[in-house]
């Protein structure tokens, strides 16, 4: 069957830095629910929901939400390889075709509430074969050369609103043509760039002081 939107959860069950990442409690559910939870509010918008992972305790979180679990090989769970060796693994997994592949990482569990459903708009309006978001990058920025501090986005003294309008890459989500992920790319070379000024976007947790600070904004939107 030819369907539309896959939405891939990679979520293995290492993590060096902060042991037991995706199944730590963030808000009274798993880590790795809260990206579960978001693509399930698309509705319709999402044809299939998959959770890629190596991890049975992940796998039965995702099970438990009723969604699709395809179970990792060691192989393809190493600390070094690649998300796109799992998206690809999942596709090849799978017995139905999808256009588009949104790739939603449990790292960044807090997303505002439309943005899956602007950007699917985007995506389709603009006619590209990628989407990734950004926002702006606000911070001074630099090099160490020797024992001296050489600033790359602006002058010593300069103001910080008078910095060049940059952005960052934040990982809030990625939507891609299915023969782009098969071909190894992520972002193709016709990409669009989804601009997200929210404070959820500056989520991305690696180590327990990233985990600490999307519980305090977690506590501070439902207040």
């Amino acid at each position: 069957m030819n369907l539309t939107n896959l939405v891939i959860i990679p979520a293995r069950g290492g993590s060096k830095r902060l042991p037991g990442k995706n199944l730590k409690v963030l808000g009274e559910i798993p880590l790795i629910q809260h990206s579960i939870n978001y693509a399930l509010a698309a509705g319709l918008l999402i044809d299939t929901i998959v959770v890629s992972t190596d991890s049975d305790a992940i796998a039965a979180v995702a099970k438990n939400c009723g969604v699709k679990v395809v179970k990792r090989p060691a192989q393809l769970s190493g600390d070094h390889e690649p998300v796109i060796s799992a998206m690809q693994h999942v596709i090849d997994s799978l017995s139905d075709s999808y256009e588009n592949v949104i790739l939603l990482q449990p790292t960044n569990p807090l997303r505002p509430e439309n943005l899956l459903k602007e950007s699917l708009e985007s995506f389709e309006s603009s006619k590209v074969d990628s989407l990734m978001t950004v926002d702006f990058l606000k911070e001074k920025f630099g090099k160490i050369m020797g024992d001296k501090f050489v600033p790359e986005n602006y002058i010593m003294g300069q103001r910080s609103q008078d910095l060049p309008q940059l952005y960052r890459e934040n990982g809030l989500l990625y939507i891609t043509k299915v023969g782009e992920i098969l071909k190894g790319n992520i972002l193709a070379e016709n990409n669009f760039a989804m601009v997200v000024d929210h404070p959820y976007s500056r989520v991305d947790i690696d180590d327990s002081t990233d985990f600490k600070f999307a519980q305090l904004l977690l506590e501070t939107h439902a207040s």
